[in-house]
């Protein structure tokens, strides 16, 4: 690690790793070091002394000397700081949902992901849970969406968000969707009336079986942290938000 770190530092000063971009990837893009360290490789396929380790990234990042500058780049990292915190177990509280269809009862090209238009949903809850925003993304693409729930958390109006969402994507795209147990889908007879999309349900405490959602729930925390009020974050935002995760690289699809 040590070695690779001095010669990331030695080949920066010979210009000989465009460092430059880097910044502008973390600093602009809001891309990871990983992200960025998969995408050096596309970008310089035959010159591998311009490919670096994201592991080196980080290190990059906590040597900068000057506070103020370090604290720059922490804060577009996705923990914002050194030492991770261990997860620990919260409790939700879910309430009934009448006649769910177990996601063990979906069709199994789902599982394989080579078919597009199998979606996973969720909520992202904001401050003292008086707000929330939705997420969509397609399971083999990783497309997202991010919806807009407005000052109304009501399953029905959640129903209706979730099948607006819906209304500018091609009717080929549009499967199935697999929600967890969270009560803001109760409505969701009123959604596949709307859509035409059957909804599938996780079973409970079973966040991976919906992983990529979860995944993209957590990046968009990077730009909506805990605590957030979804009510005083205006349109543009989320869309600027949704824009930048589907222009990102992502390692799943080989950094494209």
């Amino acid at each position: 690690m040590r070695g690779g770190y001095l010669n990331f530092m030695s080949t920066c000063k010979e210009g000989k790793l465009p460092l430059k971009l880097i910044k502008q990837w973390l600093l602009e893009e809001n891309w990871s070091p990983e992200q960025i360290a998969g995408r050096l490789k596309i970008e310089f396929k035959r010159n591998k002394r311009r490919h670096v380790s994201h592991e080196t990234i980080y290190k990059y990042i906590y040597s900068i000397s000057d506070s103020q500058e370090k604290n720059k780049y922490i804060q577009v990292l996705r923990r914002r700081r050194k030492k991770r915190k261990s997860r620990k177990g919260t409790k939700t509280h879910r309430g009934p949902i009448s006649n769910p269809r177990s996601i063990h009862e979906r069709p199994a090209e789902v599982e394989l992901r080579q078919i597009p238009g199998h979606w996973e949903g969720d909520s992202i809850v904001g401050k003292d849970h008086q707000s929330a925003i939705g997420t969509l993304v397609e399971r083999s693409s990783r497309y997202t969406i991010i919806v807009e729930y407005g000052q109304d958390k009501s399953a029905e109006n959640v129903a209706r968000a979730f099948a607006a969402a819906y209304e500018l994507i091609p009717k080929r795209l549009k499967k199935s969707l697999t929600f967890d147990r969270g009560c803001e889908m109760a409505q969701h007879a009123l959604f596949t009336e709307l859509t035409g999309i059957e909804v599938y349900f996780a079973d409970p405490g079973c966040p991976g079986q919906r992983g990529t959602n979860e995944n993209t729930n957590g990046l968009i925390r990077q730009f909506f942290p805990k605590k957030t009020d979804f009510s005083k974050v205006t349109e543009e935002e989320l869309e600027r938000t949704e824009k930048m995760l589907n222009h990102r690289p992502r390692k799943v699809l080989g950094y494209k």
